[in-house]
């Protein structure tokens, strides 16, 4: 009698002879993923690639493969040389302005104290991290506001020779190019930032101002 090459054929007992062959609903087979490879490009804001290859072939209808490569954002801060890349690309780390006083009054006591400059910046993205920061010494970050603009003070010990710029501060970035922050004391505070200008002659307010580290 007849034969048949449907999934109900098993059930009924009239599956054709070749039914494991040729019928049986067969899915796409995958490895698993491989390492991440190194940044496409160092010094900028790039991808890296992860890969995986087929072991079986779907057959007879079965689930069609996944994707076989993968990418994420990378940046890479050191050149294929071991040379730093510009500043403009290292994340800033930043704490409260409160700290500045006892700076100043450390470098003037030693006779060190050297001008700094103030770099003020449009805050764009804002973890949730900031705004849960409950600690005494973490309650400086609930004052960070997606869209406030707010004034980061560089001053000596985080003014580095002999570039005297402070790591971070966004120097070579291009106009409205996006730049990173992290805030000192908690590593669920960080976000993305502009640059909107340098003050050579800092004014940075008392209060709701803050440091590079």
């Amino acid at each position: 009698g007849p034969c048949y090459c449907d999934q109900a054929c098993a059930r009924t007992i009239d599956c054709c002879h070749d039914y494991a062959q040729a019928c049986t609903v067969i899915p796409c087979v995958v490895s698993q993923w491989s390492a991440w490879s190194g940044c496409a490009e160092p010094c900028k804001t790039t991808y890296r690639v992860r890969m995986r290859h087929i072991i079986q072939e779907p057959r007879n209808g079965g689930e069609a493969c996944p994707a076989l490569e993968e990418r994420a954002g990378c940046v890479e801060y050191w050149t294929w040389q071991g040379t730093e890349c510009q500043q403009s690309l290292i994340p800033a780390l930043i704490t409260t302005g409160q700290f500045g006083k006892a700076r100043k009054k450390r470098a003037a006591a030693d006779g060190n104290e050297r001008a700094g400059y103030c770099v003020e910046f449009q805050l764009v993205a804002i973890t949730p991290g900031c705004l849960h920061s409950h600690h005494s010494n973490t309650r400086w970050m609930r004052y960070l506001r997606e869209g406030h603009t707010i004034c980061v003070e560089c001053q000596h010990p985080a003014l580095h020779s002999p570039s005297q710029h402070c790591y971070g501060d966004g120097t070579g970035s291009q106009k409205n190019q996006l730049l990173h922050w992290q805030a000192v004391g908690s590593h669920r505070c960080k976000g993305t930032w502009r640059r909107i200008r340098q003050l050579d002659t800092c004014s940075c307010p008392s209060v709701h101002s803050f440091l590079f580290i």
